[in-house]
């Protein structure tokens, strides 16, 4: 059972198609493995034990051998991590290692990059540093060591079986969701899922690096996928994005939208033939269409216009979120007809600006439940 929950539609044994395939280099070597615990949605790993007395939670352990997603770090050095006992609880941390913890994140802060990338003691943690009342305090998130596979997730059935369907198609793929709810886990996920199955080439633009995607993949046909990981040049995301079309990648993934440039940029790669994926924090798929399109008009071109290109290149919007203890997925999800040619009332419905998506969302949902096809068959 995946960390957010099977889902009721979902098949118990996975098809053939969805199978994993081992990721290798050109002489054919696994370089890397696709299996891993479903915790890692969690940005944890959970492991397997023998049974233990009920005191022993409460023992300091190694920052790196104790399961949480986030870890606080306030002002006056002391930390917190998720209680599990709530969707949002806290309770003290209690680490053996916890000074040299600190003192790691401290030095790794270059006076100038809020967001940056620490490893520690052979494990990776993005950390986020902010100035409060009595001084600078930090959040370091856990990154996993490997990606979860696709189907393990605990995505709905219908859902899963829509996104893998876009591997060919050209458009964006947008995943929303407020921080800390598995956005870029998934869209990894995704993207590996990709390359094992389509195979190509995958051009990220991260800051920091968040996922292990950087590598080769071997499809069931014997084609290769490819990945490769980029920082933003100079810091500059759009730039990013140039650089990714100059590469001629098969999927581009913009790990955040962070300027109305970048916005604009992301749309246009997005009706280029290019299968783009990206995040933005949003409350739910309407907030995000909005945003994106309200954030690409502010860097200078008309809100028409940003609608115009929303409406050609959005394949799907999915928005997310993390409930419950333990963590399971709740999920909406809009699509858009990937013949961009067809009559499509989501894409009518962007040109105006105007989105009343309940009641199509609605009958998508419905759709996906029953295992239809959302609509008419498309040519690939």
């Amino acid at each position: 059972m995946g960390l957010f929950g099977k889902d009721k539609t979902e098949n118990k044994t996975t098809p053939a198609s969805q199978e994993k395939a081992p990721a290798v280099d050109i002489q054919g070597r696994v370089v890397r493995s696709s299996t891993m615990s479903s915790a890692s949605l969690l940005h944890s790993e959970a492991k397997t034990t023998s049974p233990k007395p009920a005191f022993a939670d409460d023992l300091p352990k190694m920052v790196n051998d104790v399961n949480f997603s986030d870890l606080y770090i306030t002002p006056d050095k002391k930390s917190y991590i998720w209680s599990g006992k709530s969707n949002s609880g806290l309770k003290v941390g209690k680490f053996i290692d916890i000074q040299d913890f600190i003192t790691a994140v401290e030095e790794k802060y270059d006076g100038k990059n809020s967001s940056y990338s620490l490893r520690y003691k052979g494990r990776n943690y993005r950390i986020e540093r902010t100035v409060a009342l009595e001084g600078e305090q930090f959040c370091a998130r856990k990154m996993p060591t490997e990606i979860p596979d696709l189907e393990k997730l605990g995505i709905p059935g219908g859902v899963y079986r829509q996104l893998i369907s876009l591997a060919p198609k050209s458009g964006l793929i947008l995943f929303a969701g407020a921080t800390g709810t598995g956005k870029s886990t998934s869209i990894s996920a995704l993207i590996k899922k990709y390359l094992q199955t389509e195979g190509g080439y995958a051009f990220t633009i991260e800051d920091p690096i968040e996922m292990p995607l950087d590598g080769v993949y071997q499809t069931e046909n014997g084609d290769l996928g490819l990945c490769k990981q980029t920082t933003p040049p100079d810091g500059i995301w759009e730039e990013g994005i140039k650089s990714a079309l100059r590469s001629k990648p098969r999927y581009i993934y913009l790990g955040e939208i962070r300027s109305p440039e970048a916005a604009v940029e992301l749309l246009r790669a997005a009706t280029s033939g290019h299968l783009v994926l990206s995040t933005i924090h949003a409350n739910n798929v309407g907030d995000a269409i909005n945003a994106l399109a309200k954030y690409a008009a502010s860097s200078g071109i008309s809100e028409e216009m940003a609608y115009e290109l929303m409406a050609n290149g959005l394949l799907a919007c999915i928005h997310q979120n993390l409930i419950g203890s333990p963590r399971r997925l709740q999920l909406e999800a809009l699509f858009a007809n990937p013949d961009i040619n067809a009559g499509c009332q989501v894409r009518a419905m962007l040109r105006t600006g105007k989105l009343n998506l309940a009641t199509i969302m609605e009958a998508q949902k419905t759709k996906l439940e029953r295992g239809l096809p959302l609509f008419d068959v498309y040519n690939s």
